[in-house]
């Protein structure tokens, strides 16, 4: 027996149509096919239920799903393309066949929107593209359908020149076999009550039954599954006994996926009454419609012939498919194959049998890998996110941002945008930026890392289509980006330094101290800083001779002054930074008083040039004690607060020491006799307790003290022995110190230690 495999649409003779007029826009097609005419109509179009009748001279039929596999047709609802379909056989009920050539169908399309019906008639004129086989069979989704020649040679005849032409007579029966069973005979009114047609047409016996019915049955060889109907007409004619034999057996293989593959099975020989064939010919392809070998080999479609099977293979993303996504917690797809395969059969006899299968082969649910790139560059300081592999059946309808909702399309296209990629392949993606500085994104500062952490969550809502059923993806991005402290802009001015911090969103990882104290309005106001703080910057203006002043380059033209704000991690007070500014001062007349006890004043002293323009002599409490510098009317002095001659004078929580600049009594001659002047100079160190005064073995101060320069008028015979009655005076701070409980400045009195501590007191004005 010969085997012949090919692939291939067989060469149709020209196919003319009657065309349809008016046909209504959402009835997408109304195709002649080889042995069947085709109807697809829109979902958009049809609503939820369309319905098909088939009309003819009898009347209107109402095309049920019982009825249509009794009558030869096939309604298809197909939301994966997006309409509904009808195929109807040559030989179906209610068909005008003329010759078995030429096929006029009649159908109501009736459709329900908003509430209201509509009927649509369509109709449509089919002429034979191929010649009829002796012998063909169909076996479409819902039912079987075998017709034969109905002029035969009986088997018997050696010449085969006698021949007979059955009529389906009244007195014609029909009789059901079953492997060895067969029923009792039935006419065949009664076999039509159960769902059997029999029809005679011009040249034809037709055969068509719905499956499973009571007298089909199901088999294997090897291996498929198989479902059977073997019926046996037979009427006495005169002394003729006229027997014709109907066999209908279909492949009922449901398809099954292997490893990328959708594969169906058919039998070479679906029964054993089949006569052995000779040759053997398969052409496979989809919806309906064959394909040439070219195609199939590009799409991948195989028929392979394993023993007297064969095997169709078709990749499942091959061309001609339909995919549909599908959600189930997470999201899927599956793939449908509409599958049409045609076998031609020639027997021994070399009498040709044609065999066509529709079958539906779905793929198992497969996981649909929908992911996000992080495409990110700190350079453009931007988050930029591509979202892949959305099915073309999925949509974008919604993100979140940080648990913020967005829909679409995005409003804000200034700090954020979506745009969407399309992809040869049918899938989609979507490209979020977001910008670090949108308020929607996190930040939060990386200690060990000292850089700023950027932190966006993003949550897609999907939808497939249609239905909108949603599915979700999410996805984290984090940046981290390199961030300087804050930074301090600084200027000079006569009498103070002005610094300015213009604030950043992230400026809070950061604490801003001066020494080893945060700064704060309440330490502000404490050291006589001024202070303000409001969304946009910091300003802070540092008067001369506060706290945290370092002085340089004491001269009488001037001196140096430096402070430094520091910049420190707030989590652990670490040093981050600082804002160091060196300005030049030239007060006319100051006192400075330093934390290891020095007292540097300059002060100025007009009376102590005499008319003639000598200076005279001049010096402090201990007349050994002179100035360091002198130009005109100005001193330049520095010593230590507990030295030459000092006073002091012990508060609860404060100690003063003083000193005298003074003329020395040799020149009283040359001064003025009326009035002369004196200058008082002190300086005010804050006490943690009179005990400490005495325990330590230098002087050292956490804190700088308060100068003050007083001036007194008197009589020149007082030069000698000053008196305390201040007029005026200079102090280094604006807040002056308060003293409790003052007691009287003792002239010449030192403590009986060389050295003593002052602890510094916070609650102290200006200390």
């Amino acid at each position: 027996m010969a085997f012949c495999f090919r692939f291939g649409v067989l060469f149709l003779l020209s196919l003319r149509t009657a065309s349809t007029l008016d046909v209504p826009t959402g009835v997408l097609q109304m195709e002649c096919r080889e042995r069947y005419f085709m109807i697809a109509v829109g979902l958009s179009f049809a609503g939820d239920k369309p319905r098909f009748e088939a009309v003819d001279s009898t009347g209107v039929h109402a095309i049920t799903e019982e009825y249509a596999a009794e009558c030869g047709y096939t309604i298809s609802l197909l939301p994966v393309l997006g309409h509904v379909e009808l195929r109807a056989s040559y030989f179906s009920c209610h068909t005008n066949d003329a010759d078995d050539e030429v096929f006029t169908f009649n159908f109501n399309l009736i459709v329900t929107r908003g509430g209201k019906q509509a009927t649509y008639a369509l109709n449509k004129t089919c002429t034979l593209s191929l010649p009829w086989s002796p012998r063909e069979v169909t076996c479409e989704v819902n039912y079987m359908e075998v017709s034969v020649r109905s002029e035969a040679t009986c088997p018997y005849e050696e010449n085969g020149d006698s021949a007979f032409k059955p009529v389906l007579y009244s007195d014609w029966k029909v009789m059901f076999q079953r492997a060895e069973d067969q029923f009792l005979p039935m006419n065949l009114s009664e076999a039509r009550k159960l769902g059997y047609v029999f029809a005679l047409t011009d040249e034809r016996l037709v055969f068509r039954t719905p499956y499973e019915q009571p007298h089909s049955f199901s088999t294997e060889v090897n291996g498929v599954p198989v479902e059977v109907v073997h019926a046996v007409l037979f009427s006495r004619q005169s002394w003729v006994v006229l027997v014709v034999d109907l066999l209908a057996a279909c492949s009922m293989h449901n398809g099954s996926y292997d490893g990328g593959y959708m594969m169906w099975e058919t039998s070479e020989l679906l029964h054993s009454l089949v006569s052995p064939l000779n040759e053997t010919e398969v052409s496979i392809g989809v919806n309906g419609k064959l394909v040439e070998k070219k195609v199939a080999e590009e799409r991948g479609y195989t028929v392979e012939k394993i023993n007297t099977t064969l095997q169709v293979s078709i990749p499942y993303k091959a061309e001609g498919g339909y995919r549909k996504s599908f959600v189930s917690r997470d999201l899927y797809e599956y793939y449908v194959f509409r599958l049409y395969l045609e076998q031609i059969s020639v027997d021994e006899a070399e009498i040709a049998a044609r065999l066509r299968f529709h079958r539906i082969i779905v793929t198992p649910l497969l996981p649909c890998h929908i992911f996000t790139e992080n495409q990110t560059l700190l350079r453009e300081r931007a988050f930029t996110i591509y979202l892949g592999g959305v099915p073309e059946d999925v949509v974008l309808v919604s993100i979140q941002l940080n648990g913020q909702e967005f829909t679409l399309p995005l409003s804000n296209m200034s700090t954020y945008n979506l745009t969407e990629v399309l992809h040869p392949n049918g899938t989609h993606g979507y490209t979020l930026t977001v910008l670090f500085d949108d308020p929607v994104v996190k930040l939060q500062f990386s200690r060990k890392a000292l850089a700023l952490q950027h932190i966006l969550n993003v949550n897609y809502t999907l939808a497939v289509q249609p239905g909108n059923e949603p599915y979700y993806h999410q996805t984290a991005v984090t940046a981290l980006t390199r961030v300087s402290p804050p930074a301090f802009d600084a200027n000079c001015s006569e009498s103070s330094i002005h610094f300015k911090l213009d604030h950043r969103p992230f400026d809070y990882f950061w604490e801003i101290a001066i020494g080893s104290d945060v700064l704060t309005s309440d330490l502000a106001n404490r050291r006589g800083y001024i202070m303000s703080n409001d969304s946009q910057s910091l300003q802070l203006d540092v008067p001369l001779f506060t706290n945290g002043y370092k002085y340089q380059n004491v001269t009488l033209k001037g001196f140096s002054g430096t402070f430094e704000i520091l910049v420190r991690v707030r989590e652990t007070s670490e040093v981050q930074t600082s804002t160091v500014k060196t300005c030049l001062f030239s007060p006319p007349e100051f006192i400075m008083c330093s934390t290891d006890g020095m007292m540097t004043v300059v002060a100025n002293l007009p009376l102590v040039v005499s008319s003639g323009g000598r200076t005279l002599r001049m010096s402090l409490m201990d007349n050994s004690c002179g100035p360091k510098d002198m130009n005109g009317t100005r001193a330049l002095f520095s010593f230590p607060v507990n030295s030459c001659g000092f006073i002091f004078e012990l508060g609860k929580d404060y100690v003063t020491y003083q000193n005298e600049i003074f003329y020395n009594k040799n020149y009283q001659n040359m001064v003025s006799n009326d009035v002369t002047e004196r200058v008082i100079v002190q300086c005010t160190y804050p006490l943690s307790s009179l005990r400490q005064l005495f325990t330590m073995y230098r002087f050292v101060s956490d804190t700088v003290g308060v100068g003050k320069i007083i001036r007194t008028v008197q009589p020149t015979a007082g030069l000698q022995h000053p008196s305390r009655k201040p007029t005026a005076g200079l102090q280094s701070t604006p807040a002056i110190a308060r003293h409790a409980q003052p007691i009287a400045f003792v002239p010449g009195v030192r403590p009986s230690t060389r050295y003593f501590r002052v602890s510094r007191v916070h609650n102290l004005a200006g200390g």
